[in-house]
């Protein structure tokens, strides 16, 4: 991959790469950090890139390398007041966006971000298979049990009082 090709990549895909992270970690500083660390990684790799694989790279790269740093803040990140605050509503009016942010937060990694790969970025299944190194079965029942468990919470009646 050329400089000229790797310019027009970040361009290209920086957006769409910086949402999936974000909408996974929730915390923006954090999702700079990954972007920046991937980026980085293609920069290093660049001779080994073909400029036409370099979107599945480096989503490929984003999803591993925002695994590293989810596992690294779960261990720092069991304070209980930390949790509370995380999945409580302060307000009485409920925040639709809110409670679902909630209720992804809840999935496991890989549920989520095939969740987020589909639904939010509109990838093929085939496709997040190759970004997360998941059969495309595997892809199908991420995705369906994760749009179970997001359904079961989302219908609870306790959200709705």
């Amino acid at each position: 991959m050329t400089v000229r090709e790797y310019n027009t990549a970040v361009d290209e895909y920086a957006d769409a790469l910086f949402r999936f992270v974000l909408k996974n970690i929730n915390d923006r500083d954090a999702a700079k950090d990954i972007m920046q660390d991937v980026f980085e990684k293609v920069w290093l790799k660049r001779d080994g890139i073909e400029f036409e694989k370099v979107k599945s790279y480096l989503f490929t790269a984003a999803y591993r390398t925002m695994l590293d740093a989810i596992k690294k803040t779960k261990k720092h990140d069991a304070e209980p007041e930390k949790v509370a605050a995380r999945l409580g509503y302060e307000s009485e009016e409920v925040d639709l966006s809110e409670v679902l942010e909630n209720a992804l937060s809840r999935l496991p990694e890989q549920q989520k971000a095939v969740i987020m790969l589909r639904d939010y970025e509109g990838y093929s299944y085939e496709e997040i298979g190759e970004i997360t190194g998941l059969s495309e079965s595997q892809v199908k029942v991420y995705i369906y049990r994760g749009r179970m468990a997001l359904k079961n919470y989302l219908v609870d009646i306790n959200l709705v009082l």
